[in-house]
């Protein structure tokens, strides 16, 4: 032993103390850290439209990212040893200072962390199309009068804000700047007067320009500025821009030509009129419904109004087509958000869910789905369009042309003003009997909603209360008295205090929101005539109490995360019909009881972070569609498998599983996974353990065989097995601190389709796929595998038997550090035949006496691509 801890004490160099050595990486790591903050700082500043993170600042981000999780785990490991075994990761500490010490060498980028995206060179936005000689000549007048002088102009002005300022400041700061340099100005969609000088704009001078849009004639007047009137198209444009959008198909249908150019020359020449009204008639091959909507553009007639009027007449053919009365409540559910808003999918079929409009399916990805149509027919009649789409995700916007239509239809039924920076709220007259759907969403200045000591509204028709990021931070006690119909009401992103206990009493809420909104107590009569409302949103603040839901029998979906509960609700078992329950974060809550969630058959959704759980009453939701908790052991982990398998269903689409002491950091793998388990501090015993179906991601960290003997038995085939669909599917496996095991898989069980696999710090691991007797030369392949990662497993002596090879096709990265009875590396890389190693190839291999030594046939070509460690 004294050989051992000497041999240790040469490596600690300058005789300072293991302790002295642990805090020198300590400080190291808090400047690697404070380099990576600057670092993302100057990110945030270079990364801008059209720019990209060079590729050796994401691997050095990465790489950080990397080592503050090792070094977390060797923290922990070293706390856990007693004071002789802890010398014994003096190796590690060595090599994370070494590691650490280069990463803060290598992030001193003096080139700059960002380079051009090449992807975007050459390429043009896309944006709508103008159409016309009439557009043309109006562009052409535009331009020559932005030309005049042929002066250069400045694109941007650099001004910036702190959002203390007044508006008289601002207003100063603006002029200064302005006043120095040549400047266009554009102001888009003005409806009234703006006075320039009250907001520290220049008068328009030869050295600066001004341009305004506007469907105002009396702003133009106004403000004194030179018309250019943008004129109506052609008939012949008129027919070619409908015959574009409906489809030239239509010319095929015997008679339909006529009628056709009618319709298009009833839209008098409004681009957006033909646009809206030939999307709905494309794909109609019926002239019946033809010579129809023919007819109903005939029977609107212009309104006294003028222009305005015209328009919505036009564009409300869109909206009366639609037919289906839901159909169209769900557009005009639209018009609630504020002008110009990116609105997500998902929030907007919620709404839809909420008020009824899409029906109950009995899954929430049936309903999803159902309000994706909804959506897809609102965009196909142009009355929506696609803002931006992700793989998962789509932000919609409304023309604002459309939205005031919308609002135009709903007249008195609807009270809209979102996004418009109110610091006083409506007056009490605008509250009237006959409003149904209210919305100040995004109006973060307001704080008040309502006059304290006026009597509470009287709106006995209103279903809908959008009051999300309005800044409020009380209601009216009587506030809710006489709004019967209420079924949704949204006050998130609050610092709201105060709601009444008499929550409890709404017998008709299907939705209780309650994340992350500040409230500490809550007074008693608040909600004593709200026998109707449907859903309540309380999200963004802390809130440590919420009263009795035993007589919330039809409640559907309850929103607690980051919450300071420390109990399950009173109630919360009578809760029959709940599909969602969301507890994510909610740190002080640390089990939920026994005989609760057995009680909550409709469960389709359930989120709680990292309050435990009971195995046997979740395998019993039988309509669990995701799923996220924690159990406490194996033992829990084969109840609920097994409880999914009595009842012959399949997995959850979703799910992340931990058990016993698991962690929550996963490597970047994970991410793009839906089926997750992570496993942390809990032995493996003699009885196997069967993987569900499908998992796609499994972690174990510190997690031993029982008995000394096992530890001859491959991990998986013996202690672990996969099912047919498992055994496929897997596609990440990270093995940690699994302190004796000595083979991981056997010949016949390896999970061909892994993309990652980690094994490190296995102290008596000596096989990766183990040899069996009388066995002849195999190969093993893992045509999928990218990253592969082997540290810290001094033991180990093959990857895979002396007469085998492992073939991996797509082996990207490969890191094999402190493995010293490695002798042969045993992979076989196919992409080296007869071509040099390609670019994305990184390699990690140390220390560099081992790497010396070690017997690997692609060696030579691949040591100038290799990094010692």
């Amino acid at each position: 032993m004294d050989f051992v801890l000497n041999k240790i004490d040469k490596h600690l160099g300058n005789h300072m103390s293991f302790d002295q050595y642990r805090e020198d990486l300590k400080r190291k790591l808090k400047v690697l850290n404070g380099l990576k903050e600057d670092i993302e700082s100057t990110m945030s500043i270079e990364l801008r439209p059209r720019k990209k993170l060079k590729a050796e600042v994401r691997i050095w981000l990465e790489n950080v990212e990397r080592i503050n999780g090792e070094v977390r785990d060797l923290d922990g490991r070293i706390d856990e040893s007693n004071a002789l075994t802890r010398r014994f990761r003096a190796e590690d500490v060595l090599n994370s200072i070494r590691e650490v010490e280069e990463l803060i060498q290598h992030g001193k980028f003096h080139g700059g962390l960002v380079v051009d995206n090449l992807q975007w060179i050459g390429q043009v936005l896309t944006t709508s199309s103008l159409s016309g000689e009439a557009v043309k000549a109006c562009i052409e007048e535009i331009w020559q009068c932005l030309m005049d002088d042929e002066k250069d102009i400045a694109s941007k002005i650099g001004v910036e804000f702190s959002g203390a300022e007044d508006e008289t400041t601002r207003a100063w700061m603006l002029f200064e700047t302005l006043r120095k340099r040549r400047f266009v100005m554009i102001l888009d969609d003005l409806w009234e007067k703006v006075s320039l000088e009250r907001v520290g704009i220049l008068e328009p001078s030869v050295e600066s320009k001004l341009v305004l849009t506007t469907r105002s004639s009396d702003v133009c007047r106004q403000v004194g500025c030179r018309v250019i009137k943008v004129k109506p198209l052609t008939e012949e444009e008129a027919w070619e821009l409908f015959l574009e959008k409906v489809g030239g198909d239509i010319l095929n249908i015997p008679g339909v030509e006529p009628i056709a150019r009618s319709i298009a020359k009833r839209c008098a020449g409004l681009p957006l009129g033909v646009i809206t009204i030939a999307s709905c008639m494309k794909g109609i091959g019926d002239i019946c419904e033809w010579r129809n909507a023919l007819k109903e553009l005939s029977l609107r007639q212009k309104s006294v109004n003028g222009l305005e009027d015209e328009v919505f007449q036009q564009l409300q053919f869109s909206y009366d087509r639609l037919k289906d009365p839901k159909l169209q409540q769900c557009f005009l559910s639209c018009a609630l958000y504020p002008e110009d808003d990116e609105i997500e999918e998902e929030d907007l079929i919620q709404l839809w869910v909420a008020e009824g409009l899409v029906e109950e399916m009995g899954s929430t990805q049936a309903e999803f789905d159902r309000g994706r149509a909804i959506m897809n027919r609102l965009i196909s009649n142009c009355l929506l369009e696609v803002f931006s789409e992700g793989e998962n995700e789509r932000l919609v916007k409304m023309h604002d042309l459309l939205r005031d239509m919308a609002l135009h239809i709903a007249k008195s039924r609807f009270l809209v003003k979102a996004g418009m920076m109110l610091e006083k709220p409506p007056a009490v007259q605008e509250w009237s009997r006959e409003l149904e759907k209210v919305s100040l969403v995004k109006n973060s200045r307001l704080q008040t909603l309502y006059p304290l000591e006026v009597l509470p509204p009287k709106c006995p028709r209103l279903t809908t209360l959008l009051l999300q990021e309005c800044g409020i931070a009380s209601i009216p006690e009587g506030f809710f008295d006489h709004m019967d119909a209420l079924k949704t009401l949204d006050l998130s992103w609050n610092p709201i205090k105060n709601l009444p206990n008499s929550l409890s009493n709404c017998s008709m809420l299907t939705e209780l929101l309650l994340s992350d909104c500040g409230i500490n107590s809550i007074p008693e009569d608040i909600f004593k005539h709200m026998d109707a409302l449907k859903t309540l949103d309380l999200s963004k603040n802390p809130i440590e109490n919420i009263p009795s839901l035993s007589n919330l029998q039809v409640l559907k979906k309850l929103d607690l995360r980051r919450t300071k509960i420390k109990e399950i609700p009173q109630g919360m078992e009578n809760l029959v019909s709940l599909e969602y329950l969301n507890l994510d974060d909610c740190r002080n809550l640390t089990e939920i009881p026994n005989g609760i969630l057995s009680r909550l058959s409709c469960l389709q959704y359930l989120m709680v972070g990292e309050t435990l759980i009971s195995g046997e009453e979740a395998g019993g939701l039988e309509k669990l569609e995701t799923l996220e908790g924690r159990f406490h052991n194996w033992h829990n982990l084969n109840m609920y498998l097994q409880g999914h398998a009595f009842h012959g269903r399949d997995e959850p689409r979703q799910y992340t599983i931990y058990v016993g002491g698991a962690d929550w950091w996963f490597s970047t793998a994970l991410y793009a996974t839906t089926k997750a388990i992570s496993v942390g501090g809990r032995n493996i015993h003699t009885y196997p353990i069967m993987l569900p179906p499908g998992i796609e991601k499994l972690k174990m960290d510190k997690c031993n065989l029982d008995g000394s003997a096992n530890s001859e038995y491959p991990l998986f085939s013996s202690f672990i097995l996969f099912s047919p669909n498992s055994f496929s599917s897997l596609i990440c496996l990270e093995i940690h601190g699994c302190g004796n095991m000595k083979k991981l898989f056997s010949p016949n069980c390896v999970p061909l389709n892994l993309y990652r696999l980690i094994v490190d710090k296995c102290e008596e691991l000596e096989e990766i796929i183990a040899s069996e007797g009388g066995m002849v030369t195999m190969e093993f392949r893992l045509p999928q595998l990218r990253y592969l990662k082997l540290r810290h497993l001094p033991e180990l002596k093959s990857i895979c038997s002396v007469d085998s090879v492992l073939v991996c096709d797509s082996l990207e990265q490969i890191w094999v550090d402190d493995c010293s009875k490695l002798q042969r590396m045993g992979l076989n890389l196919p992409q080296l035949d007869n071509a040099p190693p390609p670019a994305s190839l990184s390699i990690w291999m140390g220390p560099k006496e081992w790497w010396e030594s070690v017997e690997w046939d692609a060696k030579p070509l691949l040591e100038p691509f290799t990094t010692i460690i």
